[in-house]
């Protein structure tokens, strides 16, 4: 990270009381081309030591980032306060999201669940939704796919928050909804970054929340939602391991990389985390997941790497990456936190470690 830092500098925002006033420091450091800058703007005052400071009142985020953002890395997560959207009030029927909680869903699918089923009772809105037919719910299914152009994987989730309603909460038959066509979602091979390309990325986040969080990622095969449910203490350095809270609440452990753990140290120390692992901008409070697709996607960017760069192409990285190093397949699902053997064998047709030792069939023309 320091080579990074030193190629195209770094800028971090800190918000500061000085003599009962409010200040923005900028540490800058030492960057001779940015602390030339600095000093060209209005109300600057250079204190030396690669900091600077500017009135509060007299800072503007976005002209600042504007102006340095082509000369540095800002980070700028401790000064800007995001300020959260107004939540919508569903008014769900009785008994939904409390059999919800007792069954205890998860709280991105009862989120989820909340809001289709919410979508569902709007476009019905004056209807009875006890009296819909099976034929009614098919129309509202494929109004949804035609005009809203959902995705297969949203077509079976809305279904299934409609499913929940009439067979669990009013205690229905299951045929009620045989007329549902169910969409089968294409099976694509999944998408992996290069080592190279983890690497470039790793060494352009030069905040070390962020590199911590991607690093972890990469390096342990998680989910999204299982890096931001991690607590300190799931940790387990002594052992080397890290233990993940997985999908329908399935406990199991992963490796913990040395490197990281030196990092996560000194980002402990640091940021002094009170309830998880990774925080927002308010103590205690969870890492957007939005936040850590731009964090990523900013980073790729900066690394040069042209084609689409998600969060999920880290997991499916590390499994891909060990799978060519020479790790056996149950291993890998153990890791992974996989049911099923099978959904771990799709990284069999994405790794190219036996496929580069194959003779192309043109090249071997002449010998023949």
């Amino acid at each position: 990270m320091d080579k990074v830092q030193k190629q195209r500098g770094s800028i971090v925002l800190h918000k500061e009381t000085r003599d009962g006033a409010d200040y923005i420091r900028i540490e800058y450091a030492n960057s001779l081309a940015i602390a030339q800058l600095l000093a060209q703007d209005t109300g600057m005052e250079m204190a030396g030591n690669g900091s600077a400071y500017i009135a509060s009142a007299a800072f503007s985020l976005p002209d600042f980032y504007d102006r340095y953002s082509p000369h540095a890395y800002i980070d700028y997560s401790r000064v800007y306060v995001r300020h959260p959207k107004p939540k919508r009030e569903y008014t769900l029927p009785k008994g939904y999201l409390e059999l919800l909680e007792q069954k205890r869903y998860s709280p991105s699918t009862v989120k989820t669940y909340r809001a289709y089923f919410s979508d569902f009772m709007e476009y019905h809105n004056g209807r009875d939704i006890n009296r819909l037919k099976v034929d009614d719910i098919n129309k509202y299914i494929l109004y949804l796919v035609n005009e809203k152009k959902i995705s297969v994987s949203q077509q079976n989730m809305r279904i299934n928050a409609i499913k929940f309603y009439y067979e669990q909460v009013r205690g229905g038959k299951r045929q009620y909804y045989g007329g549902i066509t169910r969409a089968k979602e294409y099976k694509s091979l999944p998408e992996v970054l290069s080592r190279d390309e983890v690497s470039r990325i790793l060494s352009c986040l030069t905040n070390r929340k962020h590199y911590c969080m991607i690093s972890l990622i990469y390096s342990a095969g998680l989910r999204r939602s299982e890096l931001l449910n991690l607590t300190p203490q799931d940790i387990v350095s002594e052992r080397m391991l890290i233990r993940i809270m997985g999908k329908g609440k399935k406990c199991r452990y992963s490796l913990l990389s040395e490197k990281v753990l030196h990092e996560l140290r000194e980002y402990f120390k640091e940021y002094r985390p009170k309830r998880w692992l990774f925080e927002g901008d308010t103590p205690g409070g969870q890492y957007s997941a939005s936040a850590l697709a731009k964090v990523l996607k900013e980073a790729a960017d900066r690394a040069g790497i042209k084609h689409r760069v998600h969060v999920h192409m880290l997991r499916h990285s590390f499994a891909t990456h060990l799978l060519e190093q020479g790790t056996d397949l149950r291993t890998i699902q153990e890791l992974l936190g996989h049911n099923d053997i099978k959904t771990t064998s799709i990284y069999l047709h994405v790794t190219s470690a036996h496929k580069s030792s194959i003779p192309n069939p043109l090249d071997t023309l002449d010998a023949s």
